[in-house]
């Protein structure tokens, strides 16, 4: 781990390098003028540290904590007008606006070259920690997984069992628990994981002992029964710890916000410029050819699975199993209007509505008709962890390829299976990606939109 304690201070010496000359050379006028420089620089570091920015975590990328980055960043950008406003300098807004862009731009892209460098010496063996295992248990698998990414850091030494095993079967075998202390001083190891449902507490109390004042730091390891999902994580309430299982990154208040600003501003757009030209002009072609209203709405299953309508421009003539039976390919119900905006989605847009109301995101698990719902609860495993997020227009299920009929169950259960990745995986890049696909599909023409 030699050199290991520099990467931090190296971080802050290239972010305050990025901030003084790109304010400098673009806005010399304001940024020379006495007292601004320091303010500015000793503003950036006590906003990290108030905000704990420098302190990286060992299995952080790019993407892990760049809210954490954004965060720092917007309070900077509030004290940087402040600073100028008690200087009593005459400034731009908008110049300093675009300024402070450029700035996040750059120190984006160096937050980026950082992870990819740090990646890169680690794998040439930078910047590593040694560690065992004490214990062989259903977690094991999983953390030699984890220990063998190059990009971590780790270098994993092995394990020990309680128990003399035939070290020829397993190369990793280190020996029972008590030649550990002795290899671990040897080693000159980092850190010890100990699987805790296989030591007493007196056996733990020594552990934690030897560990204290031998300078090793210790990691417990819960019995969690080999019961594992994606979006784990541990919550602390006071000091007991809780194993939350459904932890999805949507729960995050930047993902609520930023998710409904996003709904808000892009339903608005469609409302505004699509549907006030596209309804009228739906509404006479329709007419023409069918009576009946110009939407169809039904009821689902929305958020929480709290019911709302669901609306959708008309492209079947009225009947009564709309409320009962999907659409099939072929459908002699489907209008020639309805042919039309089916396979280009446009029947979809008044959903957009839906967005603005809050019953509805843009991205999100597609919401079904309440028969469905009763239906499938009963058939498919998990299929109401869907129901954790809002519906969308389109989801990363329908990107997929995993839309419209059902016609065997394997197409429900991989919708499934998506819906709940993107609620585990959940970040505004994805949600882009799949605004980028779905309008992609629709002008190519997809084999399921029927």
């Amino acid at each position: 781990m030699k050199r290991s304690f520099l990467i931090i201070p190296f971080s802050v010496i290239i972010n305050l390098m990025i901030i003084n000359a790109t304010l400098y050379i673009l806005t010399p006028e304001t940024y020379l003028e006495y007292g601004v420089a320091v303010c500015l620089n000793f503003s950036w570091l006590i906003i990290g540290i108030g905000l704990n920015f420098y302190s990286i975590e060992r299995k952080e990328k790019f993407i892990t904590k760049y809210h954490k980055f954004l965060r720092h960043y917007l309070v900077f950008s509030l004290s940087y007008f402040s600073v100028l406003a008690f200087a009593k300098i005459n400034f731009d807004s908008q110049k300093q606006i675009l300024i402070l862009s450029v700035l996040l731009i750059l120190l984006s892209i160096y937050r980026g070259l950082f992870f990819e460098f740090r990646k890169r010496y680690r794998r040439e063996g930078g910047n590593y920690l040694r560690v065992v295992v004490l214990g062989e248990d259903k977690n094991l698998p999983f953390l030699e997984e984890i220990f063998s990414k190059p990009d971590y850091g780790y270098r994993y030494l092995g394990y020990f069992h309680g128990k003399l095993k035939n070290s020829g079967t397993d190369d990793k075998y280190l020996g029972t628990f008590q030649n550990a202390f002795d290899y671990i001083l040897e080693n000159e190891v980092d850190e010890i994981y100990c699987a805790i449902s296989q030591f007493t507490v007196e056996e733990l109390t020594d552990l934690r002992s030897f560990a204290d004042n031998n300078l090793k730091k210790l990691k417990l390891i819960p019995d969690n029964k080999g019961f594992y999902t994606h979006s784990m994580e541990f919550e602390i309430f006071d000091n007991v710890p809780v194993l939350n299982i459904r932890k999805s990154p949507l729960d995050k208040n930047y993902a609520k916000y930023g998710k409904r600003i996003f709904d808000i501003v892009g339903s608005s757009l469609v409302i505004f410029f699509v549907l006030s030209w596209l309804m009228p002009l739906l509404y006479i072609l329709n007419k023409m050819e069918s009576n009946g209203p110009l939407f169809f709405k039904q009821q689902r299953h929305g958020f929480n699975k709290k019911t709302f309508w669901c609306y959708k421009f008309r492209s079947m003539a009225v009947n009564k199993e709309a409320n009962m039976q999907m659409c099939t390919r072929n459908d002699l119900r489907i209008t020639k209007v309805g042919k039309f905006i089916r396979k280009t989605s446009v029947d979809e847009l008044p959903q957009f509505i839906n967005v603005f109301l809050g019953d509805m995101s843009i991205i999100g698990p597609r919401p079904h008709m309440e028969f469905h719902t009763v239906q499938y609860q009963k058939n498919v495993d998990k299929y109401l962890v869907r129901h954790f997020a809002k519906p969308g227009i389109t989801g990363l299920a329908q990107v997929r390829g995993y839309r419209g009929e059902i016609i065997r169950k394997s197409d429900i259960v991989n919708r499934i299976r998506m819906d709940i990745f993107y609620l585990e995986k959940w970040s505004f890049l994805l949600d882009l990606k799949i605004v980028y696909q779905t309008i992609y599909n629709c002008l190519q023409g997809e084999e399921k939109a029927y």
